[in-house]
């Protein structure tokens, strides 16, 4: 892997540059998003309390990933959760979010998880063919399964 695509999990004192590529994800998307000073606090103080895990990507860096962990009850161990994949639209296509998703997977499995969700939308079909690609599914205990559907709404 050329020294473009290296990826390396993040410190407290990334969070700027990862706050920097948050706030253009989500304002790429017009998905409400806090100032990026906000962002880069909070980034930071997950960084340092251990709630999120943080990847970046690319010499920019050009992408990032973040993931959660929580205990299952199901299996007694840990599932992940991919909250955040994302790559700036001019590096897209050189392999930097299968380079962000194998080490999420990496980190996850080095924890110790057994499991790993995440969700997107249904138009989104660059990241669907990028996790689907990973062995992602969206069916439930089987390829012909249901369809899974993520819900979600604000408190």
């Amino acid at each position: 892997m050329s020294s473009d695509h290296a990826v390396r999990r993040a410190i407290a004192a990334d969070a700027d540059e990862l706050a920097r590529l948050l706030h253009d994800f989500n304002t790429e998307f017009d998905e409400y998003v806090p100032a990026v000073t906000v962002l880069s606090k909070r980034i930071a103080e997950h960084i340092e309390r251990d709630h999120s895990t943080f990847f970046l990507a690319g010499t920019g860096p050009d992408g990032f990933a973040s993931v959660r962990f929580r205990p299952s009850l199901i299996s007694g161990t840990l599932d992940a959760y991919l909250e955040e994949l994302y790559v700036a639209p001019t590096e897209r296509g050189r392999g930097l979010g299968r380079a962000l998703l194998d080490a999420v997977m990496e980190e996850a499995r080095g924890r110790g998880a057994d499991h790993i969700d995440l969700g997107t939308s249904e138009d989104d079909t660059a990241a669907r063919g990028l996790y689907e690609s990973a062995g992602f599914t969206n069916r439930e205990g089987r390829p012909d399964g249901p369809v899974m559907l993520y819900y979600e709404r604000d408190l």
